[in-house]
């Protein structure tokens, strides 16, 4: 008879230790930058760290295998949800509404990120009560999971977050893509976007076609700066006295709290 003890050593074994690991100079670095920016920025940082890591451990103890087949589905709809609340009463931080603040504590959630999750796992589960046939799914198929990516995709674009709008659609495409979709459907998709891209490229915002331009072109004066910032710290870093992108200002606030990070 399996007891509690068997399951509680199963799951620590099963445990990505490695990547946990990994994770752990992010967490370190972010806080620093946090911390340099605001200190009340930060306090609320270990709050957040604090949170995850008792939902960490609450998660690790239940039966997912048991519950997926209902929680998967809700999961998607209750950020569908959060994401429509988001429109309708979210709150703006520099011109962008992209996240709802919880009442009473002043603490503010983005369900964008948490849309991300909830689209692997909504993909993951329809691909496994539906696998794609020899030849990939067809165009019906496509259509059905391709709902799945686009009505987020639309709804974050809107807020606006094109940044994460498009890294939610390449990742989702991306499963599909891997997973098998009949090849004359990508090929349709490639030359319609192809087609369409000077139109879609006139609907971007001022600051995006200069993200644009500034990749596929010359850098940008804060790339300049950025780039002589690093390259001048070379291996060692500088010291904050002697760094003078930071010290004559020519960096931005993000870009300047990077350097003194990375510097001495």
């Amino acid at each position: 008879m399996e007891t509690w003890f068997d399951f509680d050593r199963r799951i620590f074994k099963h445990f990505a230790y490695v990547l946990m690991f990994q994770m752990i100079p992010l967490f370190v670095l972010s806080s620093y930058l946090i911390n340099e920016i605001n200190p009340y920025l930060f306090n609320k940082q270990m709050v957040y760290y604090v949170i995850a890591a008792v939902v960490f451990v609450i998660s690790a103890f239940i039966p997912w295998r048991q519950i997926i087949w209902w929680f998967v589905p809700l999961f998607y709809i209750a950020n569908l949800g959060l994401l429509f609340a988001v429109e309708a009463f979210g709150k703006t931080i520099l011109g962008a509404q992209r996240w709802i603040e919880i009442p009473g504590i002043g603490i503010t959630v983005q369900p964008s990120e948490f849309i991300k999750v909830s689209v692997i796992m909504m993909l993951g589960y329809l691909i496994s009560h539906t696998p794609p046939p020899k030849a990939g799914y067809g165009l019906f198929q496509f259509i059905k999971l391709s709902i799945v990516i686009i009505i987020p995709f639309i709804l974050i674009a809107k807020e606006p977050d094109l940044g994460t709008a498009l890294v939610l659609l390449i990742t989702g495409y991306g499963i599909l893509f891997v997973v098998g979709i009949n090849w004359k459907i990508w090929v349709s998709i490639f030359i319609t976007l192809a087609l369409s891209a000077p139109l879609l490229y006139g609907q971007l915002k001022p600051y995006q076609k200069k993200r644009v331009s500034d990749f596929v072109g010359k850098p940008s004066y804060h790339v300049n700066q950025a780039l002589i910032a690093i390259g001048s710290g070379g291996l060692e870093g500088q010291s904050k006295e002697e760094a003078t992108q930071t010290q004559l200002k020519f960096l931005p606030c993000l870009f300047y709290r990077l350097h003194l990070c990375l510097s001495r």
